[in-house]
């Protein structure tokens, strides 16, 4: 899956926050700042613990707990190119 999330995600210690759960679920991928503000999500695992992670992503900001306020979250789905680990870039 490759998600764009918008909102106020940088600076915040989102990615390391997207890191922490990529690793709960044996997830592997990264979560890299975009020059437009947005971030950038490529996780790849079992379809279940994917689909949990971008349910995540999208929980609404009055009740999650992550750093940052997620405004909107585009995600699409392809074939795994064999990711190692999770990286913040």
């Amino acid at each position: 899956m490759t998600a764009h999330v918008h909102g106020h995600v940088q600076g915040v210690g989102f990615r390391y926050w997207v890191k922490s759960q990529a690793k709960k679920h044996n997830i592997t991928g990264y979560a890299k700042n975009l020059e437009d503000g947005r971030v950038e999500v490529v996780a790849e695992g079992e379809e279940a613990d994917v689909d949990k992670l971008l349910a995540l992503l999208r929980e609404d900001p009055s009740t999650a707990d992550r750093p940052g306020n997620v405004t909107h979250v585009e995600a699409q789905h392809s074939e795994p190119k064999g990711a190692q680990g999770f990286e913040e870039r």
